[in-house]
């Protein structure tokens, strides 16, 4: 057992010494746990793409990415290599075709490139919408949804959780 003097002691020690502390991969990126910033600017433009805001908000405004983004440390982390080379694609056929990074484009060649990435890489194709639609469509808890946006375009009411009240959901006391 080390006493918490001890263990200050030795924390200070090392700091002394120049020890470096190893910050978590994420902390790097921004926001980001999983991705880079590029790689989460193209998850969002791609699921921009699959469920785009009208008269009612898109992808981007549920904050999409930021549910892949969490899962894919969580219950997704065998997706990563799939994210990383499916992105890589993604990039890679927007140069091909239009000499730009995917999120350059304008929207109808971004529309372009994902068609023939839906039938030339059909796996991340598939994987990048089904993930989409969960963040979407999703509870918000979990990252994506945000405000309920979803939620409140299907008229669907509030879900409770058994012995919780939700805060918005209680009544204002002054």
């Amino acid at each position: 057992m080390i006493g918490r003097r001890t263990f200050v002691g030795a924390g200070l020690a090392a700091a002394a010494a120049g020890t470096a502390i190893t910050v978590p991969r994420w902390r790097n990126n921004g926001p980001w746990r999983f991705f880079t910033p590029h790689e989460a600017a193209t998850v969002d433009a791609i699921s921009e793409q699959l469920i785009p805001a009208d008269r009612d908000p898109g992808a981007r405004q549920a904050n999409v990415v930021n549910y892949i983004d969490i899962q894919l440390t969580r219950p997704f982390k065998r997706y990563q290599r799939a994210y990383r080379q499916g992105l890589a694609a993604v990039d890679g056929a927007s140069r091909a075709r239009f000499s730009r990074r995917f999120i350059e484009l304008a929207a109808g060649e971004q529309t372009a490139v994902l068609a023939d990435i839906e039938k030339d890489a059909n796996a991340f194709f598939e994987l990048i919408l089904a993930h989409t639609r969960q963040g979407f469509y999703g509870d918000p808890r979990h990252g994506g949804n945000r405000d309920r946006v979803s939620w409140k375009m299907l008229k669907l009411p509030f879900p409770q959780v058994c012995g919780r009240m939700h805060y918005d959901d209680q009544p204002k006391t002054v």
